[in-house]
């Protein structure tokens, strides 16, 4: 009865795919926006559109910037945090309304924060998964990340260097996603914790850090796994990692919001096997900047793909925030 159907619109000068479920306007304040993370695409909120949509609203999953069948700019810096939250700014207005509540996965969460602290006039409300939200840092992340891990690996640095991250993924797509998938999930051993607690030598690669497996888990299907890998073997993993290049220049952009807070409604989501374990004090940060936090769900025994790990109790949780509306 919810089926999900797909369209391009023309937004911030690019042409955005997008998959939506539920019925066009709605009505007033029933537009959710759900933006996925990396390396992933709208079908990683495949679980949410026709749940979201039978609680009775309009629930839109773009591909973002340099995803699936959307725009991928050649520019590395097309890609800006100001680019992003532009795209789904006029997302909203090409979709004929005039705010939305956004919610954000991965990347998607920094994307739907800094939507939320820089439009509150489009977004009433925001809700992210994984990736909790602090005030603009003082000092540059890149430059933090350098004296933090020095001579030691981290993918972040990694991935600075056009051209190198894209050759290891690129060559054995399929192997590169399964392992992606698998090792941050929380059915792996150590969710790509150890890579980041105990960093190997800058000289080592991003996929070694990462568990593989033979044998899927039950919340990945290999024909859910094939539908990202055919998305990824046609389009490739520059404009996805250019996001990463950006971190420096997003920052430097961003300095007219240092010590702003987000007043809208907000809710957020984690699983306790997630990399918010390397941060336990999380929270309170988060809520000195999104001031009107409602509630922290962590979910037990879940990894970094929260949505489609644990799809009926994040569906419970965003149904639940957004009814409440």
């Amino acid at each position: 009865m919810h089926e999900i159907t797909h369209r391009n619109l023309t937004t911030n000068g690019i042409s955005m795919h997008i998959a939506e479920c539920g019925v066009e306007n709605a009505g007033k304040g029933k537009l959710v926006v759900m933006c996925h993370g990396f390396p992933e695409s709208w079908y990683s909120w495949r679980h949410q559109l026709p749940a979201l949509a039978a609680a009775g609203y309009h629930v839109v999953a773009p591909d973002q910037r340099g995803y699936g069948d959307t725009d991928k700019p050649e520019a590395i810096d097309a890609y800006t945090q100001q680019h992003l939250v532009g795209d789904i700014v006029g997302l909203v207005h090409a979709l004929g309304d005039e705010n939305a509540v956004i919610v954000g996965h991965d990347w998607g969460a920094p994307v739907a924060w800094n939507a939320a602290l820089w439009r509150p006039d489009v977004f009433r409300a925001v809700a992210a998964l994984s990736v909790p939200t602090t005030d603009r840092a003082p000092v540059s992340p890149i430059e933090t990340m350098r004296a933090t891990f020095g001579d030691r690996f981290f993918y972040i640095l990694y991935f600075q260097t056009p051209g190198v991250a894209e050759h290891e993924l690129s060559h054995d797509v399929a192997y590169s996603l399964r392992r992606f998938m698998f090792g941050a999930s929380g059915n792996a051993e150590d969710t790509g914790l150890a890579g980041v607690m105990n960093p190997p030598p800058n000289t080592a690669y991003f996929l070694d850090q990462l568990q593989d497996t033979e044998v899927l888990p039950d919340w990945l299907s290999q024909e859910e796994l094939d539908y990202f890998v055919g998305e990824f073997t046609r389009n490739g993993f520059r404009g996805p990692i250019n996001w990463y290049r950006n971190i420096e220049r997003s920052w430097e952009l961003s300095a007219p919001f240092q010590g702003k807070t987000i007043e809208q409604p907000a809710l957020f989501i984690s699983g306790d096997r997630d990399l918010i374990r390397m941060n336990p004090g999380y929270e309170e940060p988060m809520r000195q900047v999104a001031v009107n936090l409602r509630d922290v769900v962590i979910l037990p025994g879940i990894g970094h793909w929260t949505q489609q790990e644990a799809p009926t109790e994040v569906n419970q949780a965003l149904i639940e925030f957004l009814d409440s509306l």
